[in-house]
């Protein structure tokens, strides 16, 4: 009686816990794109500002 408690408590969170793993998955990799897409335009920003001869960009503290 006690083992079909236990195992009927592992099936039920199973799902669960599986689309947890799903959804904490998929907004890392969203974060991450999100993260590099960034740093790579503002890589090209500098990039052009040096090439007008404008000075860089100021750093801001959202810039870190």
């Amino acid at each position: 009686m006690i083992e079909n408690f236990w195992l009927n408590a592992v099936w039920s969170i199973t799902p669960t816990l599986l689309l947890f793993g799903l959804f904490y998955f998929v907004l890392r990799s969203i974060f991450r794109a999100d993260r590099n897409e960034r740093r790579v335009y503002a890589d090209i920003e500098s990039e052009e500002r040096l090439r007008r001869g404008l000075p860089p960009k100021p750093e801001t503290p959202s810039n870190h």
